[in-house]
């Protein structure tokens, strides 16, 4: 009998956890179509199937399907196997940002979030992770210059041989350092002037 109460207590929070999410899809869903409009997918919709099974997970009792559309006129399919690369690095920033508004954690880190993005989208992807900063702290590791440049600060990451040994390094960057740092990002180890003035333009 005991089991038979715990079981029933138990199923009336899965069911109000259920209609929760019925109810948080369709505001999802809006808000991550709003960021993505601006950072090159202006005609991407989602569709996200919840069922509920018989099942009991640590979050409840459903089951959720991510499917999305990122082009017009193509079909629904999971967000796993027909988002390419530079497409889910923009939904998954995305998720991110809009999470950060109901969640309080304290650190965020970004391990290459913007890969197979480059220019404006970038240059937005950056903008948006400088938002996120401040509700939170943000590292953001990247080979981006337009993302390294919308740091409050900036740490290179290199590599060094001891001995036999390779260790990895950190080092927090001058300003004058990141005007290098980022016109090599730009334009390799050949800085030109260009580049020099075109890092100093991302970093002011």
């Amino acid at each position: 009998e005991l089991v038979d109460d715990n079981i029933k207590e138990l199923d009336q929070i899965c069911d109000t956890i259920y209609k929760n999410r019925l109810q948080a899809i369709p505001l999802l869903s809006q808000k991550l179509i709003s960021i993505l409009e601006t950072l090159g997918m202006p005609n991407v919709r989602f569709n996200m199937e919840l069922k509920s099974t018989p099942t009991y997970f640590e979050n409840g009792k459903d089951e959720l399907q991510f499917l999305i559309s990122a082009n017009k006129g193509t079909d629904f399919g999971l967000l796993k196997k027909v988002a390419s690369g530079g497409e889910m690095s923009r939904i998954m920033l995305a998720v991110k940002a809009i999470l950060t508004q109901y969640s309080k954690l304290p650190t965020l880190i970004f391990d290459e979030i913007d890969t197979g993005v480059s220019g404006e989208i970038a240059n937005r992807m950056g903008e948006i992770m400088k938002e996120m900063s401040t509700q939170m702290q943000i590292f953001a590791i990247t080979h981006l210059p337009q993302i390294a440049a919308k740091g409050n600060e900036h740490f290179k990451v290199f590599k060094s041989t001891v001995g036999d040994d390779t260790q990895s390094e950190l080092k927090l960057l001058t300003v004058d350092e990141r005007v290098v740092e980022i016109a090599q990002m730009l334009s390799g180890t050949v800085i030109s002037d260009s580049a020099l003035n075109h890092a100093k333009a991302l970093l002011n």
